[in-house]
């Protein structure tokens, strides 16, 4: 059960490992693109690819989608960004329940966004966590868990690329034991909710330090993407790293895009104007002359 692309290397992983694929549940299909067509989920074309039942119910209110998925008589459901709430009548349907893969180190950042907030918040350490999944948002006990190391440039797509393969290999680990794993209770101490991202987050403010705005860049990176303004355009933000600097907030240090914060400076490394695909710096300036002195953002 699953519907991003974060969900596909689990996908692969499990009919890799040779377990058999009772159906596949993703979201139906969304308008998507200029022409706005119905457009299938990421797991949806790869299960299509695959051969294997797709099914994509808009929830499970109805009693029918609640007695077709019991009817799979399946040992384990495996969830990961599905993106539904499922009901207690679905959770307890097969054998050993359902099982989620998330992607923080739980009780800390559960919720919509963990890989964007974990950055955001300056976390130096995520990892996947395999939860028995209860009624509550992420509060379920937990079967495996493991950790990896936030680079100190890393972006939220390139830690989502990383964890997506982690949690395919974890949940493969717990499925070959899974009726000797003790599940472990989350403690109430430490947690965090990870709120959805709001496109209003996404805008810098020169004024804050140099670290928090790195980490709002690579952390909103690549979407929806931090952005400001050079030369009354819009431009993406979407590769930072804290360098050396002073000078009047959002004004530009030198001919390398540092640019100066509140406090410190960073240095843009990939940026992405309006309609126009992803450029390192280099490529930026070569189309796009930022002078030395300019203040971004001030339009």
């Amino acid at each position: 059960m699953g519907t991003p692309d974060f969900s596909v290397p689990v996908l692969d992983a499990l009919t890799g490992a040779g377990h058999d694929i009772a159906a596949v549940y993703t979201q139906p299909p969304r308008p998507a693109g200029r022409g706005k067509r119905d457009r299938p989920s990421a797991v949806h074309a790869r299960a299509n690819e695959l051969g294997l039942t797709i099914r994509h119910p808009l929830n499970f209110r109805s009693e029918t989608d609640r007695a077709d998925f019991a009817a799979l008589g399946a040992d384990v459901a495996v969830v990961v960004a599905y993106g539904l709430i499922l009901p207690q009548e679905v959770l307890e349907a097969p054998r050993l329940g359902c099982l989620n893969i998330h992607a923080s180190l739980l009780p800390r950042w559960r919720g919509a966004a963990p890989i964007h907030r974990a950055i955001m918040a300056g976390d130096t350490v995520t990892g996947i966590c395999i939860m028995q999944m209860e009624a509550g948002l992420d509060t379920g006990p937990v079967l495996l868990r493991c950790e990896t190391q936030i680079g100190a440039e890393e972006t939220t797509g390139e830690l989502h690329d990383r964890l997506a393969a982690l949690g395919a290999a974890q949940i493969c680990a717990a499925l070959e034991r899974v009726e000797r794993l003790v599940p472990q209770p989350q403690a109430d101490e430490g947690a965090r909710y990870a709120a959805k991202i709001d496109k209003a987050e996404a805008r810098i403010d020169w004024t804050q330090g140099a670290r928090e705005i790195d980490r709002q860049i690579r952390g909103l990176s690549p979407f929806p993407g931090a952005w400001t303004t050079i030369c009354g355009q819009r431009v993406k933000l979407l590769a930072s790293r804290v360098v050396s600097g002073e000078g009047a907030p959002g004004t530009v240090l030198d001919e390398a895009l540092t640019i100066a914060c509140g406090t410190g400076a960073v240095q843009l490394l990939r940026l992405q104007r309006a309609g126009r695909g992803v450029q390192d710096a280099a490529e930026f300036l070569r189309g796009t002359p930022v002078a030395k002195g300019l203040a971004l953002g001030a339009d």
